[in-house]
């Protein structure tokens, strides 16, 4: 059963949301002297019922994917960080167990609720927070979008949040959220900026994000790891902004915004010289080219859900709530 994050005028939308998105592809000898333009008109992204069906489709989707380590079963349903993740969890799955997943449990997602915000032009987005039956009592948080009226609902992003971490967001009188630019001035970081703010934390450390399990957490794993004999670590950490990985951010209650982004990750591991790399698992040996002799390096793409403080006010650090990352490739030498 699902149910939308505001007040029950949000029921309204089911009745003239379709219309308004339908006056916005009229052509002007159809409306005979008025065009109203999609890209400019403010318009919910979607109605709760057609939310419902998203991540119904969704989820129908994943599991015929999981189900037989095929990703071409729910390509049509994944996008951005959550899409290359995917793709590649599927590829190494079916390179290991060629019949299908041994271990499929199939995902199910209850107490569904949604915050659809007003926006203007594409993409249009929304945020499915849903109880799953996998990784204990955690929320699934997955952000759904398009970028015409004609595609199907795709999700780009997803993580995984513990109860009571999801954050409340500024709503009007009929229960629609509130997207915030990525040029936002009136916060600690702007949305565009934090994907590349976040990779200069990783390799520089500093003020802007509280400390933390992937923040200050992240750097003290990654130096123990690095000053193991033997063998040497070294990581780059890069932005990711373009298309669907583009950061999507939502106004919260108290002036700040809830963002969602993406980093890309490296780690280079190299033996000493007459010794050999660690022979990795079988899921990174099954995404890897080339001969692993003296160093392997890894690829890992990185979804990450930041609360950003409204500038001016308290505490200026950002907070990661919650971090989902997966190896997409990796390379022997």
């Amino acid at each position: 059963m699902s149910r939308v994050r505001g007040p029950r005028r949000l029921r309204r939308l089911e009745r003239w949301a379709p219309a308004a998105v339908a006056v916005t592809v009229l052509s002007p000898a159809a409306s005979g002297c008025v065009v109203v333009h999609g890209e400019r008109e403010v318009l919910p992204a979607t109605t709760p019922t057609e939310a419902a069906k998203a991540l119904e489709q969704f989820t129908e989707a994943y599991n015929k994917a999981d189900k037989a380590y095929d990703s071409s079963l729910d390509a049509d349903h994944v996008t951005g960080a959550l899409g290359a993740i995917d793709a590649a969890r599927l590829k190494a799955g079916r390179a290991n167990n060629p019949g299908g997943n041994p271990a499929h449990t199939p995902l199910t997602l209850t107490d569904a609720k949604f915050t659809i915000p007003k926006k203007a032009g594409w993409p249009r987005w929304f945020v499915a927070d849903a109880q799953g039956n996998k990784g204990g009592d955690v929320r699934w948080l997955m952000v759904f979008l398009r970028y015409d009226v004609g595609e199907k609902w795709r999700v780009a992003y997803l993580t995984l949040v513990a109860p009571g971490k999801v954050p409340e967001f500024k709503k009007d009188a009929d229960g629609l959220a509130e997207a915030v630019p990525a040029n936002a001035a009136g916060l600690a970081v702007a949305p565009g900026d934090l994907s590349q703010a976040y990779a200069t934390y990783l390799k520089s450390g500093g003020n802007t994000f509280a400390p933390g399990t992937h923040t200050t957490g992240w750097r003290e794993l990654r130096a123990r790891a690095a000053s193991r004999p033997g063998l040497a670590r070294q990581y780059i950490d890069q932005p990711v902004t373009d298309g669907a990985y583009a950061p999507l951010a939502l106004r919260t209650a108290d002036g700040g915004a809830l963002v969602f982004f993406t980093t890309r990750h490296y780690e280079k591991q190299t033996a000493a010289q007459g010794a050999t790399v660690p022979t990795p698992n079988k899921n990174v040996q099954a995404l890897t080219t080339g001969e692993i002799r003296q160093s392997l390096t890894m690829e890992f793409l990185s979804n990450e859900m930041a609360l950003a403080p409204p500038k001016g006010t308290g505490d200026q650090q950002v907070s990661i709530l919650s971090r989902v990352q997966g190896l997409t490739s990796a390379q022997g030498e």
